[in-house]
């Protein structure tokens, strides 16, 4: 498909979300010679806020009647021409339907494609049609026969809740007894909420994890740099699952070799059975792989730039970013360039105390100015706020995304960890061991 209208000079942007994501996408927003007005969604973090206005219209995750028409409404007055959606449950709540319009192109999928993040017994059964390799699995919608499924299997597995979670819903279950507690949680004590109303039960894989992204305008698709994401909360790949601890961008797991049978095997195939589903998907297909001995398997689809994975993208990023997301976002893809930095870009996760249980909030953060004074860093706000004195304070689990840009991932996650320690918030921790899976192979 053309695009409806060729790219503005100028360009008017409303960039949906608050956090890390959002923070490191305008960072490079702001750097594109076709903006003019970049704007900020209610509630954003500290350091994101700072680099746009805010919009007067509350987006709430869910868009009731007033909602829509008042941020149409809103969109339409101050001419925006693109709107870019950060987060997963916009998407999945349809706002790229309610604000696709005439003048107003959006990034990100409209519903029918973000079930593919959202759903994950459907994301199974499209995999299935396209031939698309995954772990073996099945859905349940019934706690009993989901316990029954997992005695019956007799080994490890892999327990998800099908709905969002925020990246938490993932439990992986090293015997039958502990998937059988897995199921418990997510479905009897509801400890996911709704998200668990549904469970995928799958064999357990072994092997590395690779997230690989790409740009899809519909037909095209252009494969952005690999990255390796660090979910557990504890050093070693121990604790419980989070929303992210850190990532770096490129990792060596993915050769040439490897990205050209992804492309092939799992992209192109998925992008061609949702066109059958009657779905032109336009924006970030988030492939999250794990490199078993028999190839790469998808252990889940995302619709949206991954946190953090984004930070280190973004870092690395050489070129007009909003140009290439209105291009995305329009169906012409293939008329924008742009490359990546060569060298390598780790980001670290700091988080509060007690994450990703419990935590406080409101926590004075020092150290941020001096962190970013060392030549590769910059400091990505996430669960920050400035308070009515002007001062930052926590007001999230994953507090600040400290990324640095090094020659290799040794120095830039050592430059990265040497940035967090000059940051200060009390019970401040981060995992200081951000690509020791590849490290560790290479000393």
């Amino acid at each position: 498909m053309t695009p409806k209208h060729s790219i503005p000079e100028r360009m008017n942007v409303l960039l949906i979300g608050t956090g890390g994501r959002e923070h490191a996408l305008a960072r490079r927003l702001v750097d594109s010679p076709r903006l003019e007005t970049l704007w900020i969604q209610q509630g954003a973090n500290a350091g994101l806020a700072a680099l746009g206005r805010i919009c007067p219209e509350s987006i709430p995750d869910q868009l009731g009647n007033n909602d829509r028409f008042r941020l149409r409404k809103f969109c339409e007055e101050e001419r925006i021409h693109l709107v870019v959606v950060g987060p997963e449950v916009p998407l999945a709540n349809g706002i790229a339907d309610i604000l696709s319009g005439e003048h107003t192109v959006v990034f990100g999928p409209g519903a029918a494609g973000a079930r593919l993040e959202a759903d994950k017994g459907y994301a199974k059964d499209l995999m299935r049609s396209g031939a698309i390799p995954t772990a073996d699995g099945r859905c349940f919608t019934d706690h009993e026969r989901a316990r029954t499924y997992i005695e019956q299997r007799g080994d490890r597995c892999v327990v998800k809740a099908a709905g969002l979670a925020a990246g938490k819903g993932v439990l992986v279950c090293d015997s039958p007894e502990e998937g059988l507690a897995a199921v418990d949680l997510i479905m009897a004590e509801q400890g996911f909420g709704s998200a668990g109303e549904t469970v995928v039960i799958e064999e357990r894989l072994e092997g590395q994890e690779v997230s690989v992204l790409a740009l899809v305008d519909g037909r095209t698709i252009s494969v952005l740099d690999p990255c390796q994401d660090h979910k557990q909360v504890g050093e070693g790949d121990v604790g419980l699952n989070t929303g992210g601890m850190g990532a770096y961008c490129p990792t060596p797991l993915a050769t040439p070799d490897l990205m050209q049978q992804v492309h092939r095997d799992i992209l192109v195939p998925t992008v061609d059975a949702l066109r059958r589903d009657g779905i032109e998907f336009r924006g970030v297909l988030y492939a999250g792989l794990m490199l078993t001995p028999s190839g790469p398997k998808v252990l889940e689809f995302n619709v949206r730039f991954g946190d953090p994975e984004c930070q280190p993208l973004m870092t690395r990023f050489q070129g007009d970013l909003a140009a290439l997301l209105w291009h995305t976002a329009s169906g012409s893809l293939d008329q924008v360039e742009f490359d990546f930095d060569p060298r390598t870009a780790c980001t670290v996760v700091l988080c509060s105390e007690g994450y990703p249980g419990a935590y406080r909030k409101g926590l004075d953060i020092s150290g941020i100015e001096a962190a970013e004074a060392l030549e590769g860093v910059t400091v990505f706000h996430s669960g920050t706020t400035r308070t009515a004195e002007g001062a930052i304070v926590t007001s999230g689990g994953r507090v600040l995304g400290v990324t640095a840009l090094a020659e290799d991932l040794r120095t830039a996650r050592d430059l990265a960890n040497e940035a967090c320690n000059l940051i200060d918030f009390e019970g401040a921790f981060h995992r200081r061991d951000i690509g020791s899976r590849v490290l560790a192979a290479n000393p």
